[in-house]
Order: structure tokens, then C-alpha cells, then sequence
């Protein structure tokens, strides 16, 4: 994972091969000069949703995000940011519109607090989530609405101390799988199994109805700090990563 500053610019042209998928971390507590900056790069649809969040807050997060999100995107792709143009799935997933992806690019983003994470691969989809673990968050309510019989049985066995972080890895394993499939909340988070043990590598257990879907992903966890939970899920494909 690679911590990107701020702005304006990545040093130099990024190169992602098809074997690689590259993890940024970015601080979106950002001084209003730094906001002013990165709200140049968007277009008048992208301040128009600025422009609509109540909180400064949430404002800002979109617009340090997206800026980020543009100004990595014109590095891989060698274009001004300003130049890239975005069209959105039914999800409201966006993807470069056709002509400015070189090599399939793939991206993903997600933000929590004041951490945002990005996601790049090539010719493969991609997801990635990240959470701030809520120490004041009702997990058990959650997860027994939301979660597998198998997720909910793994949580109910784990001493009671644990089972808060694991609920955290279980959820940001889970959204980054949803995202990567690029469903969104449509695809029922009881469709599939993911592992929460403490100490164990992410996995994707079991997938339904299709069993054989499990085979095609991988999920990694993203280490930040213990304030944090998050994860990333990735097709497999022929070249390791």
C-alpha cells in the first residue's frame, strides 16, 4: 500500500502491470486551501454532488477523495485529470467512460472518517472497503440480519472479546467482495461466506448459488491501524499478484 500525500501531482507516469494491483491510503482532513485545490480537478456534475452534502464533512471527503481519485487515474493513464470523464452503473458505481481506459484499468474507492482507500488492476474486477471500528456500534443486531447462518455461527463461538473486531473483518471482507462484483447492497450479503477467526488470512468460503464462483477471488485484509478494519477482493487471474 502506498500513502499518497495530497496534491498535485503523483511523481511521474504510474505503471500497473496485469499481475499487480496497487493500494492507496489518503487523509481526507484537509485544510480549506487543500480543499480549494483538489476541487479544481472535478467537473461541474461532481461539485454540483459536492454542493448537495449538508456537512462539511462529507463535503469534503467527496471532494479530496474524487480529486484523488482523478489525479491517480490521469498518472496511470497519462492524461490530466481534468480530462477524465466518468460513467456510472445502475449501482452508481463509476468507470471511465469508453476510450479513456488504457488496458482495462479497473478502480475501486471507499472511504471511512478520515481515511480513503483506492484501488487500481487491470483487466479484472476489483473491490475494496474500509471501516472505522465503532466501539459504540451494535454489531450482534447486524450481523444476525445480515450475515450468513456460517458467519453468524464462526461470530457466536469466538470469545465475547473478540467478537466485535471480527465482526469488522467480516463486514469490510464482505462489502469488498459486493463492490467488486459491482452489485452493490443488491447482491444479498448472505449469498456467500467469508472467514472472521483472529489471526486467520481473508478468505471467501463459499459462494451460492454458484459454488464454483468461490474458485475465481481472492481477499486480502488491509492492515492501517486498530482504529481501522479493511479489506480487498480481486478476480484471480493467470499471473500471480
Amino acid at each position: 500500500m502506498r500513502d499518497y500525500q495530497w496534491f498535485p501531482e503523483v511523481s511521474g507516469n504510474l505503471a500497473l502491470s496485469v499481475n499487480q494491483i496497487h493500494v492507496w491510503k489518503q487523509d481526507v482532513s484537509r485544510t480549506p486551501a487543500e480543499v480549494e485545490l483538489f476541487g479544481r480537478l472535478l467537473s461541474p456534475d461532481e461539485l454540483e454532488r459536492a454542493g448537495r452534502f449538508r456537512f462539511d464533512t462529507n463535503r469534503t471527503e467527496y471532494i479530496v477523495s474524487r480529486g484523488t481519485l482523478r489525479t491517480l487515474l490521469g498518472s496511470y493513464l497519462g492524461v490530466s485529470p481534468r480530462e477524465l470523464q466518468f460513467v456510472y452503473s445502475e449501482y452508481g458505481r463509476p468507470s471511465l467512460s469508453d476510450g479513456m481506459s488504457s488496458g482495462a484499468l479497473n478502480f475501486n474507492v471507499a472511504h471511512s472518517s478520515e481515511v480513503a482507500l483506492f484501488a487500481f488492476a487491470r483487466g479484472r474486477r476489483i473491490g475494496i472497503d474500509v471501516e472505522r471500528v465503532r466501539r459504540d456500534f451494535g454489531t450482534s443486531e447486524v450481523a444476525e440480519r445480515f450475515f450468513s447462518s456460517a458467519e453468524r455461527v464462526a461470530l457466536r463461538e469466538l470469545p465475547q472479546d473478540d467478537r466485535h473486531d471480527a465482526f469488522f473483518r467480516c463486514w469490510t471482507r464482505k462489502e469488498a467482495f459486493i463492490k467488486a462484483l459491482g452489485e452493490g447492497l443488491s447482491h444479498a450479503l448472505d449469498r456467500f461466506d467469508v472467514n472472521l477467526a483472529p489471526g486467520d488470512p481473508a478468505a471467501l468460503l463459499a459462494t451460492r448459488p454458484d459454488a464454483s464462483e468461490v474458485k475465481r477471488w481472492m481477499l486480502w485484509d488491509i492492515h492501517l491501524s486498530d482504529d481501522y478494519a479493511a479489506a480487498l477482493a480481486a478476480e484471480m487471474n493467470n499471473a500471480s499478484t
